[in-house]
């Protein structure tokens, strides 16, 4: 604590100018840039036009991250916590030793991830530990991929923990080698995309530089957050070619699928074919026309005289439809519930995603948004192997979701979903739920019963998962030690 009448070593973000407070004296370009500007402006609009609401939340602060009074700052580390780099000493020797106790019982945090604990003496109410990837080129798509993760994953666990501010630093350390100017875009573009899909709730984001960095934050700010017209249209040219999707996310060329108008004839690469040109062919190629009368297909459809490919074509079309909402929509109040998150990994290496029905009051949510919700979260997730884990420890009729919502639930979903998923536990199980996931196993959906796995207690559960790979609610961990006894104590969360 600081002595009575001394200043404070800490810093109210309150008093910092926000972003486009600091415009001014900047830009500096010509007519000339600007008549240049204004005509890509006309036939590219900018991917990141000014947002005045955005910008406001915008600060680039000269300084330590660790004295500013954001609700969250980052700490930037290795996979086992404990780097020596000036952000993380400095956080240590500020929050005190308390913070290196906690971090112990986090066993590490993987590349990509971020683990939450409490900011101790710092002014800050939390710390956000992520570790970024180490930069080398021939594995480029991995680490950016990496690099974005670490900032979505902060700002989700903002929404989630309901911050209403957070204090980045610099998430690649130096010894990591990512390229400073590189690193910039993606967490750039990462942190706008984020604040325009779900960040509603969040009131500051502060950019903590040395003056070193500053200059490169400096530079590559206007072109995600342009304060102004004129900036927009100026920083139109200077924005790379991979601006990544609609959440920043990179995207990979290798995976993508493009179709030619005439597939054996080369395309040239004249200027004339815009996006209204593309736009304009949709519909008119080959491969287009082959889909036929859509409402022919779906009274095919419902009469079963469709192909089996037109139908997984039909169900793939719709669940995208399903997945483009839940990526526009503000979800911020489903993630509120922490009913569904992911966690770590089983001892197979899957992915652990947790539902927890108690945190699901049925009768007072929008039971579509916690489908897009549901959707949202586990669509990157689905890609590969996952278990889920689902307590039913204490829930009460409120939290029941009905069987025909289950089934629409199942029915949307992409393939993969069905597909990866390995094994589903069901912990606490009561014999009423047990004769209802029957039925429902049995008779509504196909291919689930046979992972569908009851766990009575928690030691059973860590026979699969251990411990410190598992966020488990406090009410769970109380509840299973009161009804079967005494266990190792290994971990306990404070969701």
């Amino acid at each position: 604590m600081d002595p009575l009448g001394a200043r404070s070593r800490f810093v109210d973000i309150q008093t910092l100018p926000t972003w486009p407070q600091q415009l001014g004296g900047e830009g500096g370009e010509t007519r000339q840039d600007r008549s240049d500007s204004l005509l890509s402006q006309q036939a590219f609009p900018s991917p990141f036009p000014v947002r005045a609401e955005i910008n406001r939340k915008i600060i680039l602060f000269v300084g330590d991250v660790a004295q500013l009074n954001c609700t969250a700052i980052v700490n930037t580390s290795n996979e086992s916590l404990n780097d020596k780099n000036p952000v993380s000493d400095s956080i240590h020797q500020l929050a005190g030793g308390e913070l290196r106790e906690e971090l112990h019982k986090l066993k590490g945090c993987r590349t990509g991830e971020a683990k939450l604990t409490k900011g101790f003496n710092l002014a800050a109410r939390f710390i956000i530990h992520t570790v970024g990837p180490k930069y080398k080129s021939k594995y480029r798509t991995a680490a950016e991929s990496s690099l974005y993760s670490c900032y979505r994953n902060i700002m989700q666990l903002a929404v989630e923990q309901a911050m209403m501010s957070v204090g980045f630093c610099v998430v690649t350390t130096a010894k990591r080698g990512y390229p400073l100017e590189d690193a910039t875009h993606i967490a750039f573009r990462t942190v706008r995309r984020f604040l325009e899909n779900h960040g509603n709730g969040i009131e500051a984001v502060v950019f903590a530089v040395t003056e070193t960095e500053e200059s490169v934050y400096r530079k590559l700010l206007p072109l995600y957050f342009p304060r102004s017209e004129e900036e927009e249209r100026a920083c139109l040219p200077l924005l790379p070619a991979d601006i990544g999707n609609s959440e920043g996310e990179p995207i990979v060329p290798e995976r993508q699928i493009r179709i030619a108008e005439k597939p054996g004839i080369l395309e040239d690469d004249s200027e004339d074919d815009g996006t209204e040109l593309d736009l304009a062919q949709v519909g008119n190629h080959a491969f287009a026309r082959m889909e036929g009368d859509v409402d022919k297909q779906r009274k095919q459809i419902l009469q079963g005289h469709m192909s089996e490919a037109a139908v997984q074509k039909q169900h793939q079309r719709n669940y995208s439809r399903w997945l483009n909402r839940a990526r526009a929509e503000d979800l911020s109040d489903i993630a509120a519930l922490k009913a569904l998150y992911q966690t770590g990994v089983d001892k197979c290496g899957r992915t652990v995603v947790v539902v927890v029905g108690r945190n699901i009051p049925v009768t007072l949510i929008d039971l579509e948004k916690a489908l897009l919700y549901f959707i949202h979260v586990l669509d990157h997730i689905a890609v590969k192997d996952y278990v889920m884990v689902y307590f039913h420890t204490l829930t009460g009729e409120h939290n029941h979701l009905d069987t025909d919502f289950l089934k629409s639930l199942y029915d949307i979903v992409d393939i993969k979903f069905k597909r990866n998923l390995k094994a589903f536990y069901f912990v606490h199980p009561t014999f009423r739920s047990k004769v209802s996931a029957w039925f429902f196993t049995t008779f509504s959906v196909s291919g689930l019963k046979e992972k569908l796995h009851y766990v009575d207690n928690l030691h059973e559960l860590f026979s699969c998962i251990k411990p410190e790979q598992i966020d488990i609610p406090p009410f769970v961990l109380e509840y299973d030690a009161r009804v079967n006894g005494p266990y190792h104590h290994s971990q306990a969360s404070g969701l």
